[in-house]
């Protein structure tokens, strides 16, 4: 059943939790969608062009994934992170950036268009055909520009260690560099205001710590599914599994690569980098977080145990948003039966995602004064 919470209610770990965290992370591939409606033909043949700055370098221009001309995709190099990890098909030194445009976007108006920004989570890409559909489904009918960047497994913060990868500094690149790119490029609501931010998984991480980090830059902020206690060792087990093992590409990296070791009494990066602790940055934006419980965890046991144990984590932020008094909503969808048909509680259903996106759309961003 259904828990919607608003306001103010409210050792050691195994290798194989720590290697479930981490596996099998992605939204399912597109293969498994029922295909989406027509949308609407936009006006202009070629889409907007794209011109260097702020760190970043067009290396593929942009091009339209389909005949529907809502989403195109382009790919920079990036001084703050000049050399990812790669999972296969991604090219060496380049960052593909998704942007679905809304079906009445108007490049020559007038209008200023507000923008989500979304990440994907650990193991995912934000060219995968999965969080296409997702952006365009979540805002059919509304003018909203949806950018979803290149996260590598970067769990969206400057790395303290990368040694020999070269720097990785994320944050930079995507609050530096990605953001000041799209304003100056697209007809955007340069605003606070104009702003949001959504993740799912890591990318739910991600989204709270961008927040926190840079409260200036965004009104609202969601989380599906996201991991966001790091004072939780099996947490910590989670960002260490996915630095150590290829799942989230190659090269791979060392287990103190991003917050140094997660260790007493060397762990005080972890601990100020954890966003469930650290909420009061986030007074005054708009806050969802949408979770599952994992239903059954017999049938698809890895997705349900992951789904289950990031519960936890969003079951601490929810206490301590409300000891702070900072009003937020929290969808706690259990087995997800009486969420979205098809949604059990998994970790990565797209049914559950897709549900996820949809309200954090509808209620957070459709109504807002000059959304319509």
């Amino acid at each position: 059943m259904n828990t919607l919470l608003t306001g103010h209610r409210t050792s050691a770990v195994a290798l194989m939790t720590a290697t479930l965290l981490t596996l099998s992370l992605a939204p399912a591939t597109a293969e498994s969608l029922v295909a989406t409606a027509d949308a609407a033909t936009q006006t202009a043949d070629q889409p907007p062009s794209i011109e260097d700055g702020f760190g970043l370098t067009v290396v593929s221009e942009p091009s339209w994934v389909d005949e529907t001309q809502r989403t195109f995709t382009f790919s920079v190099a990036a001084e703050q992170v000049p050399t990812p990890t790669l999972l296969p098909g991604q090219k060496p030194g380049e960052h593909a950036i998704t942007v679905t445009l809304p079906e009445d976007y108007d490049p020559g108006g007038a209008r200023r268009y507000p923008v989500l920004y979304s990440l994907h989570g650990y193991g995912d890409r934000p060219d995968n055909p999965v969080n296409q559909l997702l952006a365009e489904r979540s805002t059919e009918g509304t003018p909203l520009i949806t950018v979803q960047p290149n996260g590598g497994r970067s769990w969206y913060a400057n790395w303290l260690n990368p040694r020999e990868l070269g720097p990785q500094n994320w944050q930079d690149f995507h609050l530096d560099g990605v953001l000041p790119l799209i304003d100056a490029n697209l007809p955007t609501d340069a605003t606070k205001q104009g702003r949001a931010i959504i993740g799912h998984s890591m990318g739910g991480f991600g989204a709270f710590r961008y927040a926190r980090q840079r409260p200036e830059l965004f009104s609202a902020v969601g989380s599906m599914s996201g991991g966001l206690d790091l004072l939780d060792q099996e947490q910590r087990a989670a960002v260490v599994a996915s630095l150590v093992t290829s799942v989230g590409g190659l090269p791979t990296a060392s287990a103190d690569s991003i917050f140094g070791l997660p260790i007493w009494p060397v762990d005080e990066v972890w601990n100020a980098e954890s966003p469930a602790q650290h909420v009061a940055e986030l007074r005054g934006m708009d806050i969802a977080m949408y979770v599952g419980n994992g239903g059954n965890l017999t049938v698809d046991p890895v997705q349900a145990i992951v789904e289950n144990r990031a519960r936890e984590t969003n079951l601490v932020t929810a206490a301590n948003l409300t000891a702070a008094g900072i009003p937020f909503e929290f969808v706690d969808y259990g087995d997800g039966s009486d969420w979205a048909p098809g949604c059990t509680g998994k970790h990565a259903q797209v049914s559950c995602l897709q549900a996820d996106l949809d309200h954090f759309v509808e209620s957070v961003l459709h109504h807002r004064p000059g959304s319509r």
